[in-house]
């Protein structure tokens, strides 16, 4: 199979500027100053090199600041190395920036004719593809609009629509998905599925590992501007997470000031939830835990008033909203005669969650479970690193057991 990407110890270097100059003579001083003080040299990308194969799809992982879009500004040209080779065969199509490619003056229908042309094409073959694209961006009504009334949604829409629609020989396509609504995402995975068994080669930058997991035949993992990894997804994201979690050292990734702005609050105030912390089981306070371990919940509330039969209630919610589970002391058989004054209420569990991060929620209810004395939704985060379990994929890890009985040795097995 033929390479269309080649990248031979590419680096590049950009300068920052950490003082503007004030006016026009100030500027035209500085051209002759030799005073470096006030620049830094960032080498967003160092030594870099990378094969990818015609029709292959590669996920483009690691940390913001890694050099990810660095690399596909290189390939499509937007920019070029301060050393080494880049090799591109191929036309490339290319979704980087929200807008990049669109003129704003100019109307959703005649920034489909300017990018098409840019391609190469003639303005009969664009015309034979208008309708398919309006139609596939959903932007009908709004077409005749000028772009620069658009919403982020909306170029997105657009610019996938264009940049798909003309079946580029490498697309490169750098987070820009996260902006659309999840019926527009679908979508857009089943064009570049489709795509992809038209033998299109695709760079995918994205941080929905599962999403790279799902789309992509291999990954590579960037950070600090050097490749640490590359090869079958598996192996790579699991190298990548294992690197985040054994930086974690069970800090929080999320300061309590983050955590406290991240959900909301209500409820009437008889009762009040102080705080809520996260221990192990040797009473050490932890933020980060491992699959499978004991989580030991402490929650301090105060009661302004005697309270009879109150039911405390706990949620746990994955980043992206999902939530796992809930419980509280009434379903649970746990009776609460009444509270006053100060206390505090233990929630144990052996967690069953894979990794990633969680927002904890806490509340205090009356016994029908219908008035909140005090409801904290998701204002405490904790998160989850891979432990013994081998399970890789989903939300929880459940205990299972295989068995393999070969055809014809059925009465064999004990």
């Amino acid at each position: 199979m033929s390479a269309v990407i080649h990248f031979e110890q590419v680096s590049k270097r950009f300068t920052l500027h950490h003082e503007r100059p004030r006016s026009f003579q100030e500027l035209a001083v500085n051209l002759f100053r030799h005073d470096s003080g006030s620049r830094e040299h960032f080498w967003a990308l160092q030594d870099v090199s990378f094969t990818v194969d015609q029709g292959e799809t590669v996920g483009l992982i690691g940390p913001n600041g890694a050099g990810k879009s660095t690399a596909l500004k290189l390939i499509s040209r937007i920019i070029e190395p301060t050393s080494g080779r880049i090799e591109v065969n191929g036309r490339v199509g290319a979704l980087l920036e929200l807008g990049t490619g669109f003129h704003p003056d100019l109307t959703g229908r005649e920034n489909i004719y300017l990018n098409g042309s840019i391609l190469g094409l003639k303005r009969s073959e664009i015309s034979q593809r208008l309708e398919s694209i309006i139609e596939f961006a959903e932007l009908s009504r709004f077409i005749d609009m000028a772009v620069r009334n658009y919403s982020s949604g909306m170029l997105m829409r657009l610019g996938f629509a264009v940049a798909t629609s003309f079946r580029p020989d490498i697309l490169l396509i750098d987070e820009i998905l996260a902006v659309g609504d999840q019926a527009f995402q679908d979508k857009c995975i089943q064009r570049i599925t489709g795509l992809k068994r038209h033998g299109v080669t695709i760079l995918f930058v994205s941080h929905d590992l599962d999403t790279v997991r799902n789309l992509c035949d291999s990954c590579l993992w960037l950070d600090g501007g050097q490749v640490q990894a590359e090869g079958s997804n598996d192996a790579v994201i699991t190298a990548y997470l294992e690197h985040v979690w054994s930086h974690t050292d069970d800090s929080p990734a999320i300061s309590s000031d983050e955590t406290a702005d991240h959900g909301s609050r209500w409820g009437s105030g008889e009762i009040e939830i102080l705080d809520v912390r996260f221990y192990d089981t040797d009473g050490e306070e932890r933020r980060c835990f491992e699959t499978g371990e004991c989580m030991v919940v402490k929650a301090d509330y105060v009661a302004h008033t005697r309270i009879h039969r109150p039911v405390f209630g706990m949620a746990i919610h994955r980043e992206d909203g999902v939530q796992v589970n809930e419980a509280n002391t009434r379903f649970s058989g746990y009776d609460i005669e009444y509270v006053e004054g100060q206390g505090q209420i233990e929630y144990d569990v052996n967690l069953p969650l894979l990794p990633g991060t969680y927002y904890f929620s806490m509340a205090v209810y009356d016994y029908a479970i219908i008035h909140p004395y005090d409801h904290r939704e998701q204002q405490f985060a904790f998160q989850v690193r891979r432990g013994a379990s081998l399970e890789r994929y989903g939300v929880v890890c459940i205990p299972c057991q295989w068995r393999h009985v070969a055809k014809g040795q059925e009465d064999e097995q004990p």
